[in-house]
């Protein structure tokens, strides 16, 4: 069942600029979300990984055809899509917000609707699952944290391009009480905290310091190996205040009668008005397929961006796709969908907020971005000459 039913190529590129304005331009906040009975078994997928690839063959290069970077608008892209490329592509995902924004275009595929090309969906519950599959050509595009992208991009001499922005900032302090309302309100106190080392560090870190506040000093933060022992220490009085991803927020705020969403990260970045976003996913691809197969890409962008326009104006029907791919839960994906901050943003966009947000990475530890800075051929601008 197609629930986009576009007339024509020229209604579709207009539906998708005013979508991705939309989605470019807002954030997901207001009120916490209601507590729901969901069953609990959710993954993260915000966290910095740099998995181990030392048994990875080299990228198969033999496809290298032009450069894929220019200058060209976003939007342009569509014009590639009147070319309809039959292959298949092979795309994988997380289990967790980088997957939930394509579960439209995955049902359609598995109905057999191709209007946005032919795909084999692959989902995983790591990012060592997929960075080996991608570099060894095994996949073609895959949805991972956006730094992965960067580390691939180094260790393979630039073989990797990213597509685009699939997630924003999914990154919340919750807090059993009412005494955090702002950043400044967290002098003096101590946040249980999951990922030491990867994403939630460096966005803590760096927004605690662009409000003049020193972690460690300052704000203590109490490292825990998992999200679930932060919901624990919760329950047990042992922490008033966590950091806490969606959907974990959503499953904690289940167990938990009084907990309360205090800040969301990701408009306590936009506050700060660098020119840069709090960034949690990208869609990412082979440079290789990239140039051989350039309207398939255009197709991917396309169903990508309606998928995404779709989950975020249907969140019950989508919630029910997500439970159904066993992506997450949906009583819990209904109630953390409009909290993960879901986008498609492609092209000169993409490339105007993902230098910022792997610029704070780098200067935190060069390492969470595989030693250097990406060069300007890592973002896809699109180029469908």
């Amino acid at each position: 069942m197609n629930f986009l039913n576009m007339q024509t190529i020229e209604r579709n590129a207009a539906l998708f600029l005013a979508a991705l304005l939309l989605l470019f331009l807002s954030g997901c906040g207001g009120t916490p979300p209601e507590k729901s009975t969901p069953d609990e078994g959710v993954t993260a997928e915000n966290e910095v990984s740099t998995p181990d690839m030392s048994d990875a063959a080299a990228p198969d290069t033999s496809e290298t055809t032009d450069d894929t970077s220019g200058d060209t608008d976003a939007a342009n892209l569509l014009d590639a899509s009147a070319d309809f490329d039959p292959v298949t592509v092979r795309l994988a995902a997380l289990k967790g917000p980088t997957a939930m924004g394509l579960v439209k275009l995955m049902s359609d595929a598995d109905n057999g609707d191709t209007m946005y090309g032919n795909y084999d969906f692959t989902l995983a519950a790591s990012p060592d699952e997929v960075a080996p599959r991608l570099i060894q050509g095994e996949l073609d595009i895959a949805c991972i944290p956006a730094n992965l992208a960067a580390v691939l991009y180094n260790r393979t001499g630039g073989e990797i391009v990213t597509l685009a922005v699939n997630t924003l900032g999914v990154l919340y302090i919750v807090e059993n009480g009412n005494a955090v309302q702002s950043i400044e309100d967290l002098r003096g106190m101590t946040v249980a905290a999951s990922g030491k080392g990867s994403t939630p560090e460096y966005a803590l870190y760096y927004l605690l310091r662009q409000h003049g506040l020193e972690p460690e000093i300052d704000v203590m933060i109490d490292w825990k190996s998992e999200h679930s022992e932060c919901v624990t220490a919760l329950a047990t009085g042992n922490a008033t205040i966590a950091l806490l991803p969606q959907p974990f927020v959503t499953v904690a705020q289940n167990q938990l009668e009084d907990l309360r969403v205090a800040l969301d990260l990701t408009r306590e970045w936009d506050a700060l008005g660098n020119g840069s976003a709090l960034i949690t996913g990208v869609a990412a691809a082979r440079r290789s397929f990239v140039q051989e197969h350039p309207a398939a890409v255009a197709q991917f962008l396309n169903g990508y961006a309606a998928s995404v326009e779709w989950v975020n104006d249907n969140v019950s029907d989508a919630a029910a796709l997500i439970g159904a791919a066993d992506i997450v839960p949906a009583p819990v994906a209904e109630k953390a969908l409009p909290y993960c901050n879901i986008v498609c943003v492609s092209g000169n966009e993409l490339a105007a907020i993902l230098p910022g947000y792997l610029s704070v990475l780098h200067e935190a530890a060069p390492e969470s971005v595989g030693g250097t800075l990406p060069e300007s051929d890592f973002y896809y601008l699109a180029d469908a000459s």
